[in-house]
């Protein structure tokens, strides 16, 4: 198993969404920024949000585990064009915050 690389690319906020269904004075998520890396393979990287978490760990389950690696697409190659990458958001729909998956020549410490 290999580790995975969780870079935060960008933290949004849906304004108009957020202005018709958040609460007053609602802004981008105030857990993650933009630029953070976190590692994990099969466990929450310390620090990262739950909900976050939820969205992307099939994602990095099966990146560790060789999906998209040996030059081989991830998804059938029908999203991603660079192998072992996955593009990836959380599911916060006002304000999700999108990260890059990408597997690690590292393998695993637990492994």
């Amino acid at each position: 198993m290999k580790k995975v690389k969780i870079t935060i690319l960008k933290t949004t906020l849906d304004k108009g969404l957020a202005a018709e269904y958040g609460i007053a004075g609602l802004t981008r998520c105030p857990l993650m920024k933009k630029g953070q890396v976190f590692y994990a393979d099969y466990a929450k990287p310390e620090g990262f949000c739950d909900e976050a978490w939820k969205a992307v760990y099939q994602y990095v389950f099966a990146l560790a585990h060789g999906a998209g690696s040996g030059g081989g697409l991830f998804y059938y190659g029908d999203w991603i064009r660079k192998p072992g990458v996955a593009i990836c958001s959380c599911n916060d729909g006002l304000r999700p915050v999108i990260m890059k998956l990408e597997v690690e020549d590292a393998p695993s410490a637990d492994f």
